[in-house]
This record gives C-alpha cells, sequence and structure tokens, in this order.
C-alpha cells in the first residue's frame, strides 16, 4: 500500500513567469513569488460556519427584501409604494415583457437560486458528504457563472439614483424593505467569497 501525503507543486508567477516549486500551505497562509514578491498560492482558512452563517442570513433577509416595500413615493397628494415584485407586474401589464423578463430573473430568481445552491454546497461540506462531488463542482461553476447576473446592487443603485433624481418633483422616501436588500446584497457578496470550492474535495486522494 502506498502512503500519500502533500506534494510540492509547480507554478508560475503571473508577475514576473518565474516558474518556482511551492509546497503546502497551511490555512490562511499565502506563498509569494521569490523574485517580485507576488502572490503565487493561498491557502483559505476554514471557516464553514462564518460562510454558513452568511449565507443563511442573506436567505432570511431575502424575504422581507421582496414582501416589504422598497420606495414610497407621494406625488401630487397620490401615495404609492413599491416593491420588485410590484415593477415586475407592472412591467408585464405595460406589454414589456422582455424587461419583465429581465427584472425578474436578476432580482428575485437568480440570487435565490444562487444562495440556495450556495447553502446546499456549504451543508454537504459541512456534514462530510462524500457522493456527488462531480455534480456538485458543477453547482459551483453555475454558481460563480450566473453570479454576474445576479443584479442586485446594480437594483440598488438605481433605487438610490432615483431618490436624487426625483427629490424635485416628488417626494421619494426609502421603504423598510431597501434597508433588507442592501444587507442581501452585502452578505450575498460576502459569503461567496468566503466559500471555498477545495471543501468539496476534502479528503480526496489521501490513502490511508
Amino acid at each position: 500500500m502506498i502512503s500519500r501525503k502533500p506534494l510540492e507543486t509547480i507554478v508560475a508567477c503571473s508577475t514576473c513567469g518565474l516558474v518556482q516549486w511551492a509546497g503546502a500551505l497551511a490555512p490562511g497562509k499565502i506563498a509569494e513569488c521569490c523574485r517580485c514578491g507576488s502572490v503565487v498560492g493561498a491557502q483559505r482558512a476554514r471557516d464553514l460556519g462564518r460562510c454558513a452563517a452568511l449565507t443563511l442570513a442573506a436567505l432570511i433577509l431575502y424575504v422581507p427584501a421582496n414582501i416589504y416595500p422598497i420606495l414610497r413615493m407621494n406625488y401630487l397628494g397620490a401615495y404609492s409604494e413599491s416593491t420588485v415584485w410590484d415593477g415586475c407586474v407592472t412591467l408585464f401589464r405595460d406589454n414589456q415583457w422582455l424587461v419583465a423578463a429581465i427584472v425578474f430573473l436578476a432580482s428575485i430568481a437568480i440570487p435565490l437560486c444562487k444562495l440556495l445552491g450556495l447553502f446546499y454546497l456549504i451543508a454537504t461540506a459541512k456534514f462530510g458528504v462524500t457522493f456527488g462531488r462531480r455534480e456538485r463542482t458543477g453547482i459551483y461553476k453555475l454558481i460563480a457563472l450566473i453570479g454576474p447576473w445576479a443584479m442586485l446592487d446594480v437594483f440598488l443603485l438605481a433605487i438610490l439614483v432615483a431618490l436624487v433624481k426625483l427629490k424635485q418633483i416628488a417626494t421619494v422616501l426609502p421603504g423598510p424593505g431597501l434597508i433588507a436588500f442592501a444587507a442581501v446584497v452585502i452578505l450575498t457578496v460576502l459569503a461567496s467569497a468566503s466559500f471555498d470550492p477545495k471543501w468539496i474535495w476534502e479528503g480526496v486522494g489521501q490513502a490511508s
């Protein structure tokens, strides 16, 4: 029986192009190029608990972010409140089906799928699930692929622009859903950045 241990790998510095050996790194440590000092390798500290907490918090706040109004407007005595879903419905009723579909996917469906997929990956890694590793890797790649289409941050920026632009002609106030909406944006970014896909394959290749 062959005993295996972590092997050194050959890496090329992306800055100066020097090819060098990089040994196994401890969690939280980085490897620097011996010629220019650029980072050529890094090992994230294992903190699935923090990643799970961020994802769960984002999922919880996702509900009020989409239920409660984002904006409150008072224009010429007419008072109205708007949620993300209301915007999709209004666009659909105005026959703007393509725009309505884009808003729905980018602001409601894709962020929810991203959070649910990320939470599934965290849960399976936390409990050491060994089956379906290739499928879970595919889920991670899909999350990374659809990540740029989760336009929560852009939608939030559009809300802030509306608050400024409409100030002279109408009274526009942020609704209670805006705080939850902003929190979901921040927590989703932090959760995605803190998940290490190597956790999916942890323990593979370590023979006894």
